[in-house]
């Protein structure tokens, strides 16, 4: 079982589901376990930044897979810090040399800081034209970023990262990325385990014979939305896996869209504005 492939606006294809390795309290020296046994599950897409220091580990695993590099999707973002143009460069070559890779598939601006997104974008594309990035995009951007980086863009995002689940509903910034071509990404599906016990998943799940955390997932997959549950623990990472092997039906999907609340597990992108 394969996960179903994503083509972007410049014809890269990314796979749909894909495993992140970002947690608050995340063992840094599990990481390589934890994509080795991903890979070794079927997932071909792995998404890390330069914020959560374990890019290095990332590395070592595809070193010791015997997957092809060119079957793997490597998503990485550069983090605030590094943002502007110079220092995106470096953080970029910085990013291939701790993945010990010759090239990064997906890079990304980690969070729209405001003094200095406009000149980490033409960094970015910088990058895309000398052909060193297969694609490049944004994270944590919503519609007024978005409408931003138009004024000056010469490149239109691959991909929109951002924080989008029944609970944080952005189906403004989901039909917006729509409109102009950017493929939605979410992070955070499983709302970190927040929601697992609410009633409407509960019954959901139940309906098919699943977990709530499956149907969390096929739900971003169900809109045609790329997704990266995290863990480092084989057992949830084969699970959120067999999110695969069913769909939701369009009552389901349309009930669980009605869950809007305006939780959040991570920051307000609007606080960047």
């Amino acid at each position: 079982m394969q996960s179903p492939l994503i083509t972007l606006n410049n014809g890269i294809q990314i796979p749909q589901l894909g495993l992140g390795v970002f947690e608050e309290d995340f063992d840094i020296s599990k990481t390589k376990d934890a994509v080795l046994y991903a890979l070794k599950a079927g997932y071909r897409h792995i998404d890390t930044a330069a914020i959560y220091r374990n890019e290095e580990e990332v590395g070592k695993a595809l070193k010791e897979t015997d997957v092809p590099r060119h079957e793997i999707f490597i998503t990485t973002k550069v983090w605030d810090t590094n943002q502007g143009y110079d220092k995106a460069l470096k953080a970029y070559d910085a990013s291939l040399k701790a993945l010990k890779v010759d090239y990064i598939d997906l890079y990304l601006i980690h969070w729209p800081v405001k003094a200095h997104r406009k000149d980490t974008w033409r960094a970015l594309e910088k990058i895309y034209e000398e052909g060193r990035v297969k694609a490049i995009g944004v994270s944590n951007y919503l519609v007024p970023h978005l409408k931003e980086l138009e004024t000056y863009a010469n490149i239109i995002p691959a991909v929109n990262q951002i924080e989008h689940t029944p609970f944080c509903n952005m189906s403004d910034t989901a039909a917006y990325c729509k409109e102009i071509g950017t493929a939605l990404e979410s992070y955070a599906p499983l709302v970190r385990g927040l929601k697992r016990d609410h009633p409407t998943l509960v019954s959901v799940a139940k309906k098919y014979g699943k977990s709530t955390f499956q149907v969390l997932i096929r739900w971003a997959l169900d809109q045609e939305i790329i997704t990266i549950p995290k863990s480092s623990s084989p057992n949830r990472i084969k699970d959120n896996y067999e999110a695969l092997s069913f769909r939701l039906d369009q009552e389901d999907l349309k009930k669980m869209s009605t869950l809007h609340e305006g939780t959040r597990v991570a920051s307000d992108p609007m606080t960047y504005l």
